[in-house]
């Protein structure tokens, strides 16, 4: 599986909104500054996201864009593969390496499929707080 650029910035601004959950709409502007996606680019990906169930969006002052449902809900298979397209799989002349390949694809799929952006979230916040410096004197 082939994971875009525009498909991991998909995934970063789920997982962004998913940090801010409850803290009411999130503007792009400050997502782009958080993640680190071109604002523009960010526009688009959040459009599709919005077509495709994933966020809704508040107009206004105070407007933005929150996850349409759950984080928990939303796995990063279903994102990247939205994100991609649903094109069938790519046809390829069979090698000593296909069953290979065709086994890695699946073990990608596999991992993706059971990622939650609820999980991505979790990951990222213990990680964070595993390394908090102890500044005993």
């Amino acid at each position: 599986m082939n994971i875009s650029l525009k498909g991991e910035y998909a995934l970063a601004a789920l997982f962004d909104l998913a940090a801010h959950t409850g803290l009411g709409p999130v503007k792009i502007a400050d997502i782009s500054k958080r993640q680190k996606i071109p604002q523009k680019f960010l526009e688009l990906i959040l459009a599709g996201l919005k077509q495709g169930g994933f966020v809704e969006s508040k107009r206004g002052a105070e407007g933005g864009y929150l996850l349409a449902r759950p984080a928990s809900t939303i796995s990063a298979g279903d994102v990247l593969r939205f994100i991609g397209g649903n094109r069938p799989g790519r046809k390829r002349k069979e090698t000593p390496f296909t069953d290979l390949w065709d086994r890695v694809d699946a073990a990608v799929s596999q991992v993706i499929d059971r990622t939650t952006v609820d999980d991505l979230v979790r990951a990222w916040q213990e990680r964070q707080n595993r390394y908090v410096p102890n500044w005993d004197i």
